[in-house]
């Protein structure tokens, strides 16, 4: 009977250690957990698509930080972006973005977002996108270019000048085209302004070679339920692309807007990169009371949210964005 005591009181001492020792456990449990799990830095290449009679794919490149010094405005329009950037230091933080749209026919690209011609490797992201959204550069048959800055068409084109869409034809406008791939005019170009037309002539270069590299000078079919929308000033062949299917309309709108949170709000603001200020700011005063007017679906390469789709509401003197809400359902709009 003794033993069986001692061994009762051992099995009972193990018993109130093993549960001073979970409970310790469980004390700090979610803590240790945590300590002992290695953290995952990198994020998946990301996409959107929604639903509007064609299938439009927001195509993730990735996410940079816009200098204010970038911004030409009032100085109270100026003073305004200082103290927000005071209050949130994010607030000129762009996620760029190219578009894949489906029309049943034909793959169809609206800018192909950096590639590594941007620098940084902030950028760069958008052909991994396309393939986690199911589809592979050698599908596009199509690209639209609003314009011929690098972060817009420098995913075409490896920095050893390979094609990155081998099978897919290029179209931008023939005022774009003649200026940023003019030699005389390059030799002519602030210093500042040459890589623009470096990139532009090696972006171009394997597509022009293959015969792939179309310019458009009027309101040429491009597409089927396409149609050309000049937005001159930001570059001198800057070109919106607006789809109609059944009623519903979407517009590509390349850079009307750099700074979402300033320029709406103050559509006089113009950006370092605009060719023309003057006109690219008569051409956002001239189409945003238009889009905010007709509740068009706008898509921007460069945008404070993903996905970059929305419309334009007025809001006092200027226009606010009201974002399409993420889902994970199947979005029709």
């Amino acid at each position: 009977m003794k033993l069986q005591g001692n061994a009762a009181k051992r099995n009972s001492t193990r018993f109130v250690a093993g549960l001073l020792a979970a409970l310790a456990s469980f004390a700090a449990g979610p803590k240790a957990a945590l300590a002992a799990a290695p953290q995952h830095q990198d994020q998946a290449p990301g996409f959107y698509r929604l639903k509007v009679d064609l299938e439009v794919t927001a195509l993730y490149d990735g996410t940079r930080a816009f200098d204010p010094h970038w911004l030409n405005g009032t100085k109270a329009a100026m003073d305004g972006v200082v103290n927000g950037l005071h209050e949130d230091p994010h607030m000129l933080d762009v996620v760029d973005t190219g578009f894949l749209v489906n029309n049943g026919k034909q793959l169809i690209l609206v800018d192909a977002g950096a590639g590594n011609w941007w620098g940084g490797g902030a950028l760069g992201r958008l052909a991994g996108s396309l393939r986690s959204a199911g589809y592979a550069p050698e599908e596009v048959d199509i690209v639209l270019a609003t314009h011929l800055h690098s972060d817009h068409v420098g995913g075409l084109t490896t920095q050893d000048g390979k094609r990155v869409f081998p099978n897919a034809d290029v179209y931008v406008a023939k005022a774009e085209s003649d200026f940023w791939l003019s030699s005389e005019i390059a030799a002519k170009a602030p210093k500042d302004a040459q890589r623009f037309f470096q990139s532009a002539q090696a972006i171009a270069a394997p597509y022009i070679e293959a015969g792939k590299w179309h310019t458009f000078s009027g309101s040429e079919r491009i597409v089927d339920g396409m149609q050309l929308v000049p937005l001159p000033g930001h570059t001198p062949g800057h070109t919106g692309y607006e789809f109609s299917s059944k009623g519903q309309r979407i517009l590509f709108s390349g850079d009307i807007v750099h700074a979402q949170r300033v320029q709406l709000q103050h559509p006089e603001v113009t950006a370092v990169f605009d060719i023309d200020p003057t006109a690219a700011a008569a051409t956002r005063q001239q189409l945003l009371p238009k889009l905010a007017r007709e509740d068009v679906l706008i898509a921007v390469p460069h945008s404070s949210f993903f996905p970059p789709l929305g419309r334009l509401r007025k809001e006092g003197s200027g226009y606010s964005w009201v974002p399409l809400v993420f889902t994970d359902q199947w979005d029709q709009r």
